[in-house]
């Protein structure tokens, strides 16, 4: 790996442990600031709008810089808001300081995953991109289960004490390591956002906010499933967790690397369908322990293995506006984040059991697969009309 991909991993590490550790610390948060779980449980939406918030909106105010200032700044940002969470002292505070720390997030994915591509061998641009989505896959393998036993058994703010480690490093790291590549010269924005006037860019954010939204109608409620319908007991969710995050870990490289192979939006359709079929599955085989386990990690690996294809899908599509595209496609993202959760939820509180979101996840899934197909023969006709 070069020193300078390196350095997008550590910050992916870092966006990664914050974005997630939340979901486990929401008790621990809970009891320290005299709040309810469901209030606790805002301080994840927070984080997911400031994510939708910042990246087109930090893109569009930064994209004249040169990229390691703005990816510098934006992991300044990153540390000194998670210090402030950190030390917040009431759930005001909180909520504030969560929803600032998700403002540099989507941003630095979309710088990263230009820079990534501009410094990758020709024809390894997506694995290249892969390798700063593998940082998230890290942290979901690594950072979050250790964030989690630290604020569960010590202080959550001890966990957001390592985050700042992490962003610390990172920045060190984007010092020494990041090449000083060029601005963008004779920047336009308004030429630049007139790339979302196109069918196209529509098309890519409905595929990656409706079917990205499958993948979260299962995580979301992994937990109860895996307890109240496999049978396993409550503390052994961190360990199948963990399987779940070397899924994802394996199944990014194979994404970046079947991308690069076929292409982009070949590889996005044909991992959204693989995606709604291993959902399909895992409504059945969850009853069993053995074939559950064996679907949470191939889940998982499909799952993420679809984040680099889609992101070079929209780097490849948005000629001209790829920084400002590809923070977009990180704010999708968490849409299909808050989307997933919130559709998987509606069986659950209709009275079906904890199979029920599966479903939703797989029509979620191919509904995505929908848009990729249409994209992709849009393509073709326009292809074919030059």
């Amino acid at each position: 790996m070069k020193k300078s991909l390196l350095t997008l991993t550590l910050g992916g590490l870092g966006i990664g442990i914050t974005e997630f550790v939340m979901m486990g610390l929401l008790p621990d948060i809970a009891k320290d600031l005299a709040i309810t779980i469901p209030e606790a449980g805002h301080l994840i939406s927070a984080y997911a709008l400031g994510v939708v918030v910042g990246a087109p909106l930090l893109v569009a105010i930064t994209g004249s810089y040169p990229p390691k200032k703005i990816l510098i700044a934006l992991m300044i940002m990153f540390t000194a808001f998670n210090a402030l969470s950190a030390f917040s002292p009431d759930y005001t505070m909180m909520l504030a300081a969560r929803f600032l720390a998700g403002l540099p997030h989507g941003a630095f994915f979309g710088v990263g995953s230009v820079v990534a591509s501009r410094i990758a061998g020709k024809g390894k641009e997506a694995q290249a991109v892969s390798l700063m989505f593998a940082g998230l896959t890290i942290a979901n393998v690594v950072g979050v289960p250790l964030g989690t036993y630290i604020g569960h058994h010590y202080s959550w703010r001890y966990t957001f004490v390592i985050i700042v480690i992490v962003g610390l490093i990172t920045l060190l790291s984007l010092k020494l390591w990041m090449p000083n590549l060029s601005a963008t010269k004779d920047r336009d924005l308004k030429k630049e956002l007139a790339f979302f006037k196109l069918p196209e860019a529509w098309l890519i954010i409905l595929m990656i906010a409706i079917g990205t939204g499958g993948l979260f109608s299962w995580y979301s409620y992994i937990a109860p499933l895996l307890t109240d319908v496999s049978g396993f007991s409550a503390d052994s969710i961190t360990y199948i967790l963990v399987l779940a995050g070397l899924g994802m870990l394996v199944g990014n490289f194979i994404g970046g690397k079947l991308a690069d192979k076929f292409s982009p939006a070949k590889a996005s359709f044909s991992l959204l369908i693989a995606m709604a079929v291993a959902l399909f599955i895992v409504h059945y085989v969850s009853y069993n322990q053995t074939f559950s386990l064996i679907m949470t990690f191939i889940t998982g690996a499909i799952a993420f293995a679809v984040a680099a294809p889609i992101q070079m899908l929209m780097i490849n599509t948005a000629k001209g506006s790829e920084m400002i595209a590809a923070s977009v496609s990180q704010a999708s993202f968490n849409i299909g984040n808050a989307l997933g959760a919130f559709l998987g939820g509606l069986p659950l509180a209709a009275g079906f059991d904890y199979t029920s979101p599966v479903w939703v996840g797989t029509v979620m899934a191919l509904s995505g697969a929908v848009f990729a197909w249409l994209l992709i023969s849009r393509t073709k006709r326009l292809a074919l009309a030059k």
